[in-house]
């Protein structure tokens, strides 16, 4: 079945380059970013795990878990790590969990159940659609999905432009406008009637066109 955004993030448990874990278990009340790999020692995949290494203590500072999966045992990633420390100038400090039977890579529908059951002998094409990331809420809701070529490179500043919006609007009644960037002017959310929003916001609100509300982004 397909996941959709607002769908509860499937559950599972897993071995990882830091141990077993229950994944709602080891969210807690953290906000999580899991991101997928159709291989250990493919190229694109290495800069982007040495990409999220050096942005680790920005997402620790935002309450955000990071989490890599590739369909490769986790006795494998050792000596990607390796790779990615000596080419990328940071390896992996997060867990990676290995997917060796395809099964978390099947519950999130990155791969169909018709793949078998086990990485051994699948190249990397066999396994293009797991690249795959999802945003989770500490509600363990996904947030958001993005899904990108092999031949395209994960953009995590947007990622992380990304975590920041979700947070702060769940937080506070409003939405982020297109190429919208922290600190940036908002749009008081659609939901919000004028009247409840003279009570948040009494000094009034831009508004170009009626449904249309925009005012400096909220603090905190």
């Amino acid at each position: 079945m397909a996941l959709r955004l607002g769908d509860t993030a499937p559950d599972f448990e897993a071995d990882t380059t830091e141990g077993k874990i229950s994944f709602h278990d080891w969210l807690g009340d953290s906000w999580g970013v899991l991101f997928s790999h159709p291989k250990d020692y493919t190229p694109v995949c290495t800069t982007e795990l040495g990409v999220v290494a050096k942005l680790k203590p920005d997402f620790d500072q935002r309450n955000v878990k990071v989490v890599g999966l590739s369909v490769d045992p986790v006795e494998n990633h050792a000596g990607w790590a390796k790779d990615i420390e000596e080419t990328q100038g940071m390896a992996p400090n997060f867990p990676m969990i290995g997917d060796p039977e395809l099964k978390v890579s099947k519950l999130y529908d990155m791969l169909p159940n018709e793949a078998g059951d086990s990485s051994e002998g699948r190249t990397p094409a066999d396994n293009q659609t797991v690249r795959t990331v999802y945003i989770i809420g500490p509600d363990k809701k996904i947030k958001l999905m993005l899904a990108y070529p092999m031949t395209t490179g994960r953009n995590f500043d947007e990622i992380m432009r990304t975590v920041v919006s979700l947070q702060m609007t769940a937080k506070h009644k409003v939405a982020t406008p297109a190429n919208w960037k922290d600190g940036d002017d908002v749009i008081i959310a659609g939901s919000v009637t004028n009247e409840a929003a003279e009570k948040i916001w009494p000094d009034g609100w831009q508004s170009p066109k009626p449904y249309i509300r925009i005012v400096p982004q909220p603090k905190g």
